[in-house]
């Protein structure tokens, strides 16, 4: 079974995680400059077995799209044109940020861990693919 990849997509860094072979787990896999994420995308399509990515959509409370949506957006149309035959999914991607730093806070780590936005951006799109997950057993 192909993996799923997920990404939490920012203007500076793009957090990225990847599911197992199964597709039972979410496992963050890092974050990359988002100048070089379709270098890194390329490389690791070639080398993985990847059937559906994810791409996290930012919306507010009402539902409307939020400020970075364009951005994203953009990405979007660039991803279809490099990768025509990869399945892309959006995905809601509201709360993911508090909820990994609420993830950082619940394993322990120190004040000095938790301001790497690395980190928040790679659980982030961890927390993307766990939904998704979840979602797609219901």
């Amino acid at each position: 079974m192909p993996r799923v990849l997920a990404i939490d997509y920012g203007q500076k860094r793009t957090g990225i995680a990847v599911t197992d072979e199964m597709q039972i787990i979410a496992s963050g896999l890092t974050t990359v400059d988002t100048p070089k994420l379709m270098d890194f995308l390329k490389d690791y399509f070639a080398k993985e077995n990847v059937g559906k990515v994810l791409v996290g959509e930012p919306k507010q409370m009402n539902n409307e799209p939020s400020q970075s949506a364009a951005m994203i957006d953009d990405f979007v149309e660039k991803f279809k044109l490099q990768f025509p035959d990869m399945e892309l999914e959006r995905a809601d991607e509201r709360f993911t940020s508090k909820m990994a730093f609420q993830t950082m806070i619940d394993s322990g780590l120190k004040k000095k861990q938790r301001q790497n936005k690395s980190l928040i951006d790679e659980i982030s799109a961890t927390i993307l693919l766990q939904d998704y997950l979840v979602r797609k057993k219901i």
